[in-house]
């Protein structure tokens, strides 16, 4: 059953940054969790939340992860962000064909596409990417973490309804959000709405789910 939920509107979340930002976001918006482990070959679950906001001209999301091996290699953006700890964000075109996928591992190293299919597809210039805001909580070096008493990491990032061809707010979108870490001891491709694939694949806008935006 694809999933639905309400993004809390917040005049003026892309101007806030670093904590700020985060702050808002955990006191004033639900979590969601991105926990649906949709293929038995790949059962470990890391504990992953998801908060989602939105402004006049801005989709804002918080993503908090705790897992048991923090991976993060890829400094370079546009790289394969999705072989570390990383969390995704795909979203239907509102407005042609195809979808967007945004993707982030823990260090904050971003990658972002407009997409036909998983094999055509056209990556974001540096110009178009850096639009994309990302507060990550870890450092933006090279990261590989076991045996911390506290492995945990956040991710924040303020897409500007531009980025996907809209002018304001929409009244909604078609989007999944996941977690995944092909290169992590343990991985794990996990999704906010449920995937019904043989086999992992996570660029399937047929089982997207749906966000609101009410003011």
């Amino acid at each position: 059953m694809k999933k639905a939920a309400d993004a809390q509107y917040i005049p003026g979340i892309e101007r806030l940054s670093g904590p700020d930002f985060t702050d808002k976001m955990l006191s004033e918006v639900n979590p969601q969790d991105v926990a649906c482990a949709n293929w038995k070959e790949y059962p470990y679950i890391p504990e992953v939340t998801l908060r989602i906001a939105f402004s006049d001209s801005h989709l804002a999301l918080l993503y908090k992860v705790r897992e048991e091996h923090i991976r993060g290699a890829e400094l370079e953006d546009n790289g394969p962000v999705w072989e570390d700890s990383c969390v995704e964000t795909f979203i239907k075109d509102p407005v042609g064909e195809g979808y967007y996928n945004i993707e982030v591992n823990c260090i904050g190293t971003r990658l972002a596409a407009h997409r036909l299919s998983r094999t055509d597809f056209e990556l974001f210039k540096p110009e178009k990417l850096s639009k994309i805001g990302c507060i990550a909580s870890l450092p933006h070096q090279i990261t590989d973490i076991s045996d911390a008493a506290d492995k945990e990491w956040m991710i924040g990032e303020l897409i500007p309804f531009e980025v996907l061809g809209l002018d304001a707010a929409p009244e909604s979108l078609e989007v999944n959000f996941y977690k995944c870490g092909d290169k992590c001891r343990q991985p794990h491709f996990l999704s906010w709405s449920p995937i019904g694939l043989p086999e992992p694949n996570f660029h399937c806008p047929e089982f997207f789910g749906k966000i609101n935006f009410i003011k």
